[in-house]
Parts: C-alpha cells; structure tokens; sequence
C-alpha cells in the first residue's frame, strides 16, 4: 500500500499551472481571468530572480486549490505582450482579474509576501487545508499509522510536489513500515538547498538511527552484555540504539545518559551525540527530547 502512496505523491495536477505564447494569451490570460483570477509571470532563462521566484509562485498557487491559475511567458521568446504592458525588468507578475490587469508586483518577492498577494487576489486564506492535512498525517505517524500517513502525506504532495514536510513525513511513513530503501529515496527528493529544513534533519536523523540499529544485534543479548559488565559502553551504546529502534525512548535515554555520566569522553563524546541526534529525530517539541536534554544539561553542568 506504500509503494501506491509513492506513486500518488509523485503525481501532480498542473491544471492551475501553465505556459503561454503571444498567440495564446487572449485564450490562457483574458478568457480565463474571466472565470478566476490569473497571474501571469513575466520570466527569461537568463533572469537569477526568475529562477527564485517561479518555484515559490507554483507552491502558493498549487495551495490556493485552484481558485487562482498561474501562466508563465517566456518574455525572450514572446515581447510583445511585455512590451505593451511596459515592461522594462523581471521578474513581474501581473495579476488579471475579467480581462484586465488589476495588480502586480515586481522582483523575487519572499514566499509569505506572495501568499499575501494572493490572498489579497482571491480573498481568501491559502494554504489552510494543507496545514490541517499535515497535522492530520504526522498525528498518523505518531501513532505508528504508517500507511494512513503515508496517504495523506500524498495527498498534499499531489498538491505541492516540493512540500519539504510531506516528503520527509512520507520518508518516514516508509521508516516506519521497515522499508529503509524507500525512505532514503523519498528523502533524497528533497534538494540540497533545503536540507537545512527541521523536516528534513529529523527524517535523515531517523533514518541513520535505523540503519545504526539494524547492526547491534538483539535487545536481550545487549542487555545481558550490560548487566554481565557495567562498564561495556559500546555494548550500553549499542543497547541503547536497539531500544530506541523499537519505540522505547526513555530506556534509550537511560543508557545513554549512563554512559555520559561514566565517562563523558568515550568515544569521542559519541553518548552525547548520539543523544543530539536522538533528538534531531524525535523532534523539539517531543516529550522525550525535553525531558533528555533537561537530563543531560544537569549531567553536564553540574
């Protein structure tokens, strides 16, 4: 069933997006402006700003549900539409509302400013439904409904095939249904300059927590090492990935913070990253993530 929401989330509906020529305007622009608004994104291929704002002005009109439409001219290939609307720099956006431009804006404007510009068009909030869609789908998660968030997850990347959230949630989704191959690829749709989203951190921490844990072998074994010699870090360490691969936090957290308290330099401080990336993966918000980093600042600095 996974391997199916994959397949919805790759899928995207571009009838709110299109391009056009100066023998199609009056057809993409001005008729259809009559039955909704329209922007029309004046771009060329040599223009950096273009190249920043197009991808923005796609997300926020995908997420107007088809209550606004997008058309992108190429102004190289086409002037003579930019040239009557006067035209001298890009990237500018013109907005047309029954056959006439009635707003615009000019440059690569930020994306909370075209969501506001948006919504000032259409009159209306953008983007709501995706917000409660995405709170509905990580509740899933944390419930360990892998397959019921997986499908909602596709259900906004139908929508925003970039939505960083959604992809890491799907990534996730796969994670935890123990398929670590297709959660790599998902998260691997994700571009490098937006790696640095929370999102993301917390998926490619979960993933490598897993792939660690697949290696350490059975938690009754690590646990019988433990209790035969207090002193095995790496047996406590590695005890500690097992219990968190099976949900068990607060035990992960124990170990953990054990071996920091016997010995803050083992390995490198590694009991201490590994606890940063424990929580990387669990989230800040998470109960558990409070409680170790409250824990281990006591250990730390007292």
């Amino acid at each position: 069933m996974l391997q199916e929401m994959g397949g919805a989330a790759a899928a995207t509906a571009d009838s709110v997006i299109a391009d056009t020529t100066t023998q199609s305007f009056v057809k993409d622009v001005i008729e259809e402006s009559k039955t909704r608004p329209v922007l029309v994104d004046f771009w060329a291929p040599w223009c950096g700003p273009c190249k920043q704002l197009t991808p923005v002005l796609e997300k926020v009109v995908r997420a107007a549900k088809g209550k606004v439409k997008l058309v992108k001219m190429d102004i190289d290939k086409d002037p003579a539409i930019p040239g009557q609307l006067g035209i001298q720099s890009i990237p500018a956006v013109f907005a047309f509302v029954n056959g006439q431009p009635v707003d615009g804006f000019m440059g690569a404007l930020p994306e909370s400013q075209v969501t506001g510009f948006i919504e000032r068009l259409i009159k209306d909030k953008v983007g709501g439904e995706d917000k409660d869609l995405l709170k509905a789908a990580d509740d899933a998660l944390a419930a360990h409904d892998f397959a019921g968030a997986a499908d909602i997850y596709a259900q906004i990347l139908a929508q925003d095939n970039a939505s960083v959230p959604a992809l890491a949630g799907l990534a996730r989704s796969y994670l935890g249904a123990g398929n670590i191959p297709q959660a790599k690829t998902t998260l691997a749709m994700i571009p490098e300059s937006r790696h640095g989203d929370p999102a993301f951190a917390a998926a490619k921490a979960a993933i490598d927590l897993a792939e660690q844990a697949s290696n350490v072998g059975p938690v009754t074994e690590l646990e019988a090492k433990v209790t035969a010699n207090p002193a095995d870090h790496q047996a406590r360490f590695d005890l500690a990935l097992a219990l968190n691969a099976k949900g068990n936090r607060e035990g992960a957290l124990d170990h953990l913070l054990e071996i920091v308290k016997r010995d803050r330099k083992w390995n490198e401080d590694g009991a201490r990253k590994q606890l940063v990336q424990l929580f990387d993966a669990w989230g800040p918000t998470d109960d558990a993530t409070v409680t170790g980093r409250r824990r281990l600042s006591s250990i730390l600095f007292s």
